[in-house]
């Protein structure tokens, strides 16, 4: 009878560290991006679940609507780890909803390129890819391209594209406008001009970087700026195009990531953020042509390198508009933008 007692107790204790064990188990809330969510799956998410013993919930979106359920749960965060565009998170961070980083948790904070490296100031962010864009041509139709100014070039007339200003290239663009026009304005005011002075020349203000294929290969377009992450694509497709570094550079975007203020799981981001930046994730999601990777331990084949923001040659030609002169200026700038499209 005791021994059959104790057996019992001894059922009971194990069943209750086993339920306690299971109602411990710790969820990190993830919000993303929708684009490449798979991959993200493959080489981040389940190398992540299986090194923490944790869950991973990710919520996807675009950077406003993902910034706006931020904002209305700030009293009850749910998410605890955010990627955005580096003036979505300097926007989120000005709104109190992320909280300063401890660098030093990152172990592979040091190996990834100074321009990653606390992007926003503050120390709330650091960045996990950056992409150029640069511009791309049909080598049947043209010649050379050589500079931004050749998307004004009147034989080119009614075989441009261009972003439109609300999407996350149309700022992009006005910068290089500017440089390549030698405009001095902080706010890109000469490039605003010249590119609603070229509107003659334009098929069309794209809001969708996924049209440029169809716009090629439809042989309505013969140059356009192309971001890195579309490039990877068009190569795919058999048609006859090149990818140009301008003399003036190459515009630049940089994505994220941020710990939200009042996350319960601020370990298991880090975690995850540490394992994002890592040489071995880097380079998989490099590999599998779904970011350029900023860790600079990453060694890349020349077919892989060649499609990539990767390189010296690469890097140096870099051309980042502060993600303040975008918090700033937006709101005027497609005023501006719809005001001189209408005329």
């Amino acid at each position: 009878m005791v021994t059959k007692s104790l057996i019992g107790l001894l059922v009971c204790a194990l069943s209750g560290i086993a339920t306690d064990s299971h109602a411990q188990k710790r969820t990190l809330v993830l919000s993303a991006f929708v684009v490449s969510q798979p991959a993200f799956e493959k080489y981040v998410y389940a190398p992540f679940r299986a090194q923490c013993g944790c869950d991973l919930v990710v919520e996807t979106g675009n950077n406003a609507d993902r910034l706006a359920k931020l904002d209305a749960r700030r009293n009850n965060p749910v998410v605890d780890l955010a990627l955005f565009s580096d003036f979505g998170m300097l926007e989120a961070a000005r709104k109190g909803l992320i909280q300063p980083l401890d660098y030093a948790r990152l172990k592979n904070y040091g190996a990834i390129e100074p321009f990653a490296q606390d992007p926003i100031g503050g120390k709330f962010a650091v960045g996990y890819t950056a992409y150029s864009v640069g511009l791309v041509y049909r080598t049947d139709k043209l010649a050379s391209v050589v500079s931004w100014k050749d998307l004004w070039r009147p034989d080119l007339k009614g075989r441009v594209a261009m972003p439109d200003i609300t999407t996350t290239q149309g700022p992009l663009l006005l910068h290089m406008a500017e440089i390549a026009w030698g405009g001095s304005s902080p706010a890109f005011a000469n490039g605003m001009d010249k590119v609603i002075a070229n509107k003659a020349n334009v098929v069309t203000f794209i809001k969708n970087s996924a049209q440029l294929g169809a716009l090629f290969a439809q042989d309505e377009i013969w140059v356009a700026p192309v971001p890195r992450f579309v490039w990877a694509q068009l190569t795919k497709s058999g048609l006859p195009l090149k990818w140009v570094v301008p003399k003036e550079g190459q515009a630049a975007g940089l994505n994220v990531m941020g710990i939200v203020a009042g996350s319960k799981n601020a370990d298991l981001a880090y975690e995850l953020m540490d394992l994002w930046l890592s040489k071995d994730v880097q380079t998989a999601l490099a590999l599998n042509l779904t970011d350029s990777p900023v860790n600079k331990n990453v060694e890349l084949p020349k077919e892989i390198a060649d499609i990539s923001t990767y390189g010296p040659e690469q890097i140096s030609s870099l051309k980042f508009v502060k993600p303040e002169t975008i918090l700033t200026q937006r709101s005027a700038w497609v005023d501006t933008w719809n005001k001189g499209m209408a005329k």
